[in-house]
């Protein structure tokens, strides 16, 4: 098959790919590993990408070849050109048939046309964006789970990990009354500390961010998961917030796989927000809408 859109959304935790055809209806699909443009720093990381780029390619080239490209990749200020080049060589298409975005820009623009209202986007990290009128992208959070992303599934599962540990140094073995805990150890394979530490400070943070599944699977019967996810939905209206506050109110949509983890989080993020406001809740599928801008994107 040819003329061929091929859309990339490339998060922490996994990489999905889409191939459209000429009228947007998506052909084929698939996903390999999840990456980060904060990789593309280091030789080892430009490595992994290089790898996982040639996976996604061997899955694609299965399916059709792609004349042109629209990736969007977490994190990706700066080091969009190393990637784009990256990706270009792999996919033996020239430099100019790839159009590497921001992964929050493409789902912005599968939510709103540009100037419209306000994305909130909660995955492993969080953020809130604004395209305007004229194009610019603008932002609120999106700062990296290690200074905040609040919201987030990495956040989630941090504020679960800490809520257990400081629960086990008061009192060892407490985790077993709760089930938040027991599926949050479950999940990381044994309830001691060195197997706790090696995963949070030995995974990557997508990996972690998995472990906000176990902390929504046990919302419904443990009153401290369920408290952590109403905490995620304010920390969302807050980023959202601060794009109201400063370019005036508009409505929100709210995007990203760790918001869709359990109903609380829309609900507390609704509860937070002024009632005027209105909140939609959006179940992008970024990959699918970077390959219906592949087509249209013209360099």
């Amino acid at each position: 098959m040819s003329g061929l859109g091929l859309g990339i959304d490339a998060g922490g935790t996994q990489t999905r790919w889409a191939l459209a055809d000429a009228v947007g209806v998506i052909v084929a699909e698939g996903s390999v590993a999840g990456m980060s443009a904060t990789q593309l720093l280091s030789t080892a990381g430009r490595d992994a990408v290089r790898g996982i780029f040639a996976m996604l390619a061997t899955q694609v080239w299965a399916a059709g070849q792609p004349q042109r490209v629209c990736a969007g990749l977490t994190g990706s200020d700066g080091a969009g050109p190393q990637a784009a080049q990256l990706l270009a060589e792999v996919l033996k298409l020239p430099s100019t048939a790839v159009d590497l975005r921001n992964d929050v820009a493409i789902a912005y623009l599968d939510s709103f046309k540009p100037g419209e209202g306000y994305l909130v986007y909660a995955g492993t990290g969080s953020i809130a964006a604004w395209i305007d009128a004229d194009g610019q992208f603008h932002r609120a959070g999106g700062r990296g789970v290690t200074l905040d992303d609040g919201g987030g599934g990495f956040w989630i599962a941090r504020e679960a990990m800490r809520h257990i540990w400081r629960a086990e140094d008061e009192q060892p073995g407490v985790w077993q009354q709760s089930a938040m805990a027991r599926a949050v150890f479950a999940q990381i394979g044994g309830s001691d500390w060195p197997l706790s530490r090696q995963f949070i400070y030995g995974q990557d943070r997508g990996a972690i961010g998995q472990l906000a599944l176990a902390v929504a699977a046990s919302a419904d019967t443990d009153p401290v998961a369920r408290s952590i996810l109403e905490q995620a939905g304010q920390e969302l209206a807050r980023i959202g917030m601060a794009l109201v506050r400063r370019y005036g109110a508009r409505p929100l949509a709210l995007g990203g796989r760790a918001a869709q983890l359990h109903p609380l989080i829309a609900q507390s993020m609704r509860t937070a927000l002024p009632a005027e406001l209105s909140l939609t809740q959006r179940h992008t599928l970024a990959h699918h809408a970077a390959a219906r801008i592949a087509l249209h994107s013209h360099h």
